[in-house]
This record gives structure tokens, sequence and C-alpha cells, in this order.
């Protein structure tokens, strides 16, 4: 079997290794590969593996020889699905892998609103800690989260890890889910969405992207949210009306907003939020743990060997 993996640097900068996929065929690794490249680079391939590199029904119809696609994320939009479908070809994602990771990123994004470490440690390191006439000093009011409530918009294997942490730091948490309440003790469900924004001090989105959760947050819901409340996302970028959030946070509308997503990604220099006031963004890296990566990587060998013995799994069609 040839195997042609299109964007490996992100899944594997090298601390990881190809040894699974070159057990199952010859293998070839691209570090990225630009929509010029893709059907140049994959078209002997009978298996290719992508990340963030788009499969078009155009890309599908140039690669005869195709007939297995591993995604190697959990969400496989970048995909032709139907066009797979059409062509005979088995698609194939990574569910789950990412957790923990993703949870403790939530919980890391909500604490440093809460304290601003990164903005003390960084003052300290500029000697204002040196010049304080005090023993100590803060640059913004330090929050307890105990009390404050967590409302969670989306309660999957993330939303439920994120809940489980903000009852730890005794936050009352809420819900909003489209599955029907678990018997099980869990956060209390929220009748809608203007209910939980209303509601809560603190809102983070772990809902999956699709045509009606698209800018879910926007102009008008963002007016339900309290002025001092705090958005976070760890999702999906397009979730949110991107320029409504900046807005809302330059006019002093909205507390906080911590996001390691966006629409756009790597997002363009002027990017509205990327100067927003009380903005905090990261380069999509909650899931990029090393304990994770190595976790999604094996999953995506075990797809591709399953596919080859006849048994495929994990599989979106």
């Amino acid at each position: 079997m040839r195997i042609v993996i299109l964007d490996g640097y992100t899944l594997n900068p090298g601390d990881l290794g190809w040894e699974g996929f070159q057990a199952l065929g010859e293998t070839t690794v691209h570090d990225r590969t630009p929509p010029t490249e893709i059907v140049a680079r994959a078209r002997d391939a009978e298996a290719v593996l992508t990340n963030k590199v788009p499969l078009s029904r155009q890309a599908l119809e140039a690669l005869p020889k195709l007939r297995y696609i591993g995604v190697l994320a959990t969400g496989y939009n970048i995909v032709d699905v139907a066009a797979a479908k059409e062509r005979g070809i088995v698609v194939a994602n990574v569910p789950a892998y990412g957790t923990r990771s993703v949870a403790q990123m939530t919980l890391a994004l909500i604490l440093e609103l809460a304290l601003r470490v990164g903005d003390h440690a960084q003052s300290t390191r500029q000697g204002e800690w040196s010049r304080c006439p005090d023993f100590c000093y803060w640059r913004s009011p330090l929050v307890e989260l105990e009390g404050r409530t967590l409302g969670l918009v989306g309660l999957g294997r993330i939303g439920r890890a994120v809940a489980e942490l903000g009852a730890a730091f005794g936050m009352k948490v809420i819900a909003l889910t489209r599955s029907a309440p678990s018997a099980a003790a869990g956060p209390t469900t929220a009748p809608d969405l203007r209910a939980l924004l209303e509601s809560s001090d603190v809102v983070s989105l772990h809902c999956p992207l699709t045509d009606s959760t698209r800018q879910l947050i926007n102009r008008e819901s963002l007016s339900w949210m309290k002025r001092d409340a705090w958005l976070i996302n760890t999702s999906r970028g397009p979730l949110v009306e991107e320029m409504a959030l900046a807005e809302a946070l330059n006019e002093g509308r909205l507390g906080a907003a911590a996001l390691d997503v966006l629409s756009v990604e790597p997002p363009p220099a002027d990017h509205p939020l990327l100067s927003a006031r009380n903005c905090w963004i990261t380069p999509h890296i909650a899931w990029a743990s090393a304990a994770a990566r190595r976790r999604l990587l094996g999953t995506a060998v075990d797809n591709l060997r399953a596919f080859c013995q006849g048994r495929a799994q994990n599989t979106v069609h």
C-alpha cells in the first residue's frame, strides 16, 4: 500500500514517529502541502492522511487509486465526504483523543482571566516588583472562581470534562445540550441559549460546528451576556461572529474573551480580535499536548490497519 501524509508537521514536528504507518506500506510524509500540490503528491496513493489540507470533489476525481482517507483530527469538514462515498473511498477520523487536554486548556484560559498569571509574571520580569514600595501588587482584580456560574454550550465528552473541573473549583455549572439530560448527577440543564447566557459569569463553547451553530455567539446573543462575563472558545472559530465580539469587548459590553480558535487560521495581521480589549488568543493548541498527539497518531494508525484488514473503524459515512 502506498500511503501519503499531506501535512504531518503539526501532529508530529519530530517528537513522535511514523513507524506505525511505515509498517503498513510505503509511506511518504510531507510537512505541509499547498493546494496546488495535492494531486501531484497523492496521485499514486491508495491511502491519504490529512489534517487541514482540503480534499475536494475535484481533487478526489483526480486520484483514481485512492481507497482510504484518514483525517488526523476529529473534525472532517476538510473532506468532501459525499464525493468520497460516491467513489467508494472510506473516510475515517480520530474521535475523543484530546478530551482531557482540551478541558485542561479551557480551565487554563479561565484561570488566566481570573488571575492574569502571565501578565503578573511578565511585569515582575520587567522589574515592576523590584521597584514596588510594597511587598506585593496586582495589576488587575484577582477573581475567585468559587460560587461563580460556568455555562457550557455543549455537553459532550469535552463539555463534561470541563464541567468536572469547574465543579472542582467550586463553580456552579449549567449546560445547554441537544441530548436528553443524563440521569446521573451533572450540570443543571439550561432551557435555551438565552437563559444560559443571561445566567453565566463564564461561558465556554463545546459544541460542533453545524449550520445551526455557525455564529451562535453573535451580536444579539452577546447582548444577553452579563457585561462582566467572560467568553471562552476552545471548540471551533466560526461559532463566534468575531467582529461583533471585538466590538462588544472594545465598547465594554463584555468583560473578557479567551479564544484558542478563530474562523481563519492563522489569522490575518489585521484581525479585529488581535487588538481587541481584554482578549486573549492562543494559537489553536488545546489539542496539541504530547499525550493527546500520541493518542491521535496511534488511533490513526489503528484506523488504517483496521481498513487493511477489512474491518474499517471510526468511519464518517
